[in-house]
């Protein structure tokens, strides 16, 4: 196989970088950059909660997923114009709601819910992953602002949560696959993990040859390490933005 993008070797990431607090009108915000890829992520909060969890005590937190129409170069018809959303956004803002959801304490956030928007500014492969790496940035700044504000007594997450793809190009497995690696692989994954490891979800799609286990596990271990890498850069971006908070 040929060079890959920024010179990476089959385990590394493309350059990365959270800009949390993007957005400064919502409740928490980030802008996520995965080398060709830039996201902005929200999170906004709304008293109350969907009809059918009233009363209980609860809150929701659920998710949204949308690409501007010039993210690819060719321009992509928005959704409104067509009167419903395409499958592959049902698809993604699904994935995000279940994954962002596995670290939630819904007791704690209480008859609240948080809307996590995801909207792709570029797109050049892993616009889903760093969506939910991204959002998770978001939701954290949204949580400890709630907080802050005394809407929330405790904490509602009970962990960190960070997403990355893998997959096998030209027989090699390689983590973070830009649009040129992820258009000509033979196995493309994705893979949602929680801080202390645990596997949220893992999306893996044989396109041109079986996925055998053993592959799987070195995609999984691609994943892990990517993973770790991410959510220091989330921590670091978390970090940042408490210390800014407390000196202002």
């Amino acid at each position: 196989m040929t060079g890959r993008s920024y010179d990476r070797p089959p385990d590394g990431l493309r350059p990365t970088t959270i800009e949390p607090g993007f957005v400064p009108t919502a409740t928490g915000s980030a802008l996520i950059t995965v080398g060709e890829t830039r996201v902005i992520c929200t999170a906004s909060h709304t008293d109350g909660v969907p009809r059918w969890l009233a009363g209980q005590r609860r809150g929701w937190v659920t998710a949204e997923y949308g690409m501007l129409p010039a993210s690819t170069g060719e321009r992509k018809q928005r959704d409104v114009a067509k009167g419903r959303p395409d499958g592959r956004t049902v698809e993604i803002q699904r994935l995000i709601g279940r994954s962002v959801r596995a670290i939630i304490d819904f007791e704690a956030l209480g008859e609240n819910t948080l809307y996590l928007d995801c909207d792709v500014l570029t797109a050049d492969g892993g616009t889903r992953t760093a969506s939910i790496t991204g959002a998770y940035v978001a939701l954290a700044l949204a949580c400890a602002r709630l907080q802050q504000e005394g809407r929330l007594k405790r904490a509602p997450l009970t962990g960190s949560l960070a997403a990355v793809s893998c997959g096998i190009v030209g027989g090699v497995p390689l983590l973070d696959l830009d649009y040129a690696e992820d258009s000509t692989a033979e196995v493309d994954a994705n893979v949602v993990m929680t801080g202390d490891g645990g596997l949220v979800e893992v999306q893996a799609t044989a396109e041109r040859m079986p996925l055998s286990r053993a592959h799987l596990d070195d995609l999984l271990a691609l994943a892990a390490k990517g993973i770790e890498e991410l959510q220091g850069l989330q921590a670091a971006a978390l970090g940042g933005a408490a210390a800014a908070a407390t000196s202002a």
